[in-house]
């Protein structure tokens, strides 16, 4: 095994989640050198198994968490106007079951969550009549009040890709599909060893940050070799995605017989997007799928207020995700919070500081590396001041926040290209959507066209510029194409992604020859 060593950082970062990319992003904004690295691909776990809700946490208020929720809704707002590209409102319609919560208490509820958000740019709830109301047209018809609200939906897996690109345009390192294998305290330094296929990279830190997410325990045991202060729960969450199931582009929040709530979401065009469970969990966080009685619970759930009915047979798609919760010794799995918690510990005379992230939500993850940073600040005392509210994500500077404006303006600067693969663009790439088509005016430009507005430049973009490496990584989280392309078209992809990486790895030899 060949050895690199990289040159010594202010922070070394183990977890290329939503939480992790964060936190680099931010400390490399903050003049620290920093380097990230992720045993598998970028987003590649819990942080793409999300429900993909930016959202306050309405059912987090019957368990009092209102710190949480202030905090969550307060980033709703910041993050809508830093990602407009990858985050939009969405209205959530709650029927009134009348054997479960009191209407009472729903309005209530309701009218705390929108005094909490502050006057924001969603608009507030209200109550609806849904024999009146398009809202009520793909329900039962025994569900004849109901309340509508906003909260916003994201595509989880590009905002981690778009705080990764973050952090490397301020200079930090990304390696993903990098393990570490080992990590100790050696006098002025942390001493890492990094794995990455036949490679071994020595790396030296000043401090280092564990934001493994539902490895957070294993860094602890395997690679550091030192007691965690703290235990979470590993909570299974699956989701299943059907045909679309009703017109119209907004949310149902149904209330379940368990109290859990179960969520049905418009999901690109042709889908219907329905989550979650909540199970716990003991296996391999890596190999983890939707079991088929979490298929019949999500089934039967939407089935008890849609008028049609949905079946498992009809499932086109489902994903997991094991989420990492701070263990605040709740019985039940969907009581427990939602909420971060982070430790730092050091070497018994207060240097060489390790920094754990145990639980949190894709909404506060700016809010947590801020903390993070914060809690860093005493060893890194020239750091600059935060700075990731007011600054937007790569591809989210768009002239006030106003996505339709900037997507007619793209489409003029294109006029030849097709307006829906214009939008698919836009909505992946934001602003950046430019220096992935370059120059090129019509489609024949775009190179090879797998489909579903999927073409050989932005899969080109991807590997380049987005550190994907396997079609699965384009297919499903770069993109959404893998629910939209047949059997044939994802192999034309997947031949593609290696002839790419083939030429690459070809071009990269001839040039450590010369």
């Amino acid at each position: 095994m060949q050895t690199q060593f990289a040159e010594t950082v202010d922070l070394l970062i183990i977890g290329g989640g939503i939480n992790g990319a964060g936190i680099a992003r931010d400390a490399a904004g903050r003049g620290l050198s920093v380097l990230l690295c992720e045993q598998g691909d970028l987003g590649g776990a819990t942080s793409s198994a999300s429900s993909k809700l930016i959202h306050g946490g309405l059912r987090y208020l019957e368990h009092y968490a209102f710190r949480l929720v202030t905090e969550a809704l307060a980033e709703r707002e910041v993050l809508l106007k830093t990602a407009p590209h990858l985050i939009s409102p969405l209205i959530f319609v709650l029927p009134h079951a009348k054997e479960m919560r009191p209407a009472w208490m729903l309005r209530l509820g309701l009218k705390l969550y929108d005094h909490l958000g502050g006057a924001g740019a969603l608009s507030g709830s209200r109550a609806v009549d849904l024999r009146q109301s398009e809202y009520g047209a793909a329900l039962k018809t025994e569900f004849e009040k109901g309340f509508v609200y906003s909260d916003c939906r994201v595509d989880d897996a590009r905002l981690v890709i778009a705080n990764a690109r973050g952090a490397q345009e301020l200079g930090a390192r990304i390696l993903p599909r990098t393990r570490c294998i080992s990590a100790w305290r050696n006098g002025e330094f942390w001493e890492a060893v990094l794995e990455c296929g036949s490679e071994s990279i020595e790396v030296k830190a000043k401090a280092l940050v564990n934001a493994a997410g539902p490895w957070v325990h294993s860094l602890f045991d395997d690679v550091i070799e030192q007691n965690a202060r703290h235990n979470i729960r590993l909570v299974k969450g699956s989701h299943i995605v059907v045909p679309r199931l009703y017109q119209g582009d907004h949310a149902y929040l149904l209330q379940n017989h368990d109290r859990r709530v179960v969520l049905t979401i418009p999901f690109q065009g042709k889908f219907t997007l329905i989550g979650t469970t909540d199970i716990p969990y003991q296996g391999d966080p890596a190999v983890v799928a939707a079991s088929d009685s979490e298929v019949v619970y999500l089934c039967e759930a939407v089935n008890r207020y849609l008028a049609g009915k949905i079946y498992p047979s009809e499932v086109v798609w489902s994903y997991s995700g094991v989420r990492a919760l701070y263990d605040d010794g709740q019985p039940n799995p969907s009581e427990v919070s939602r909420d971060y918690r982070l430790t730092v510990d050091t070497d018994g005379k207060g240097k060489l500081p390790l920094l754990s992230v145990f639980g949190g939500k894709i909404t506060t993850y700016r809010k947590l590396a801020e903390a993070a940073l914060k809690n860093l600040s005493p060893w890194f005392t020239a750091m600059k001041s935060s700075w990731t509210a007011q600054q937007p994500l790569p591809g989210g500077d768009i002239t006030n926040s106003d996505f339709e404006r900037f997507l007619d303006d793209l489409g003029n600067a294109y006029p030849q290209l097709p307006k829906n693969f214009m939008r698919d663009l836009a909505l992946r790439h934001g602003s950046l959507a430019r220096e992935v088509l370059q120059d090129s005016r019509n489609v024949s430009a775009l190179g090879e066209n797998f489909g579903a507005g999927l073409f050989g430049r932005e899969v080109d973009y991807f590997i380049e510029r987005e550190w994907a490496q396997t079609a699965e990584d384009i297919l499903w989280r770069r993109s959404k194409a893998g629910l939209h392309l047949g059997k044939a078209q994802k192999q034309a992809v997947e031949r593609y992604v290696f002839n790419h990486r083939h030429t690459a790895a070809s071009r990269g030899s001839v040039r450590s020859r010369s």
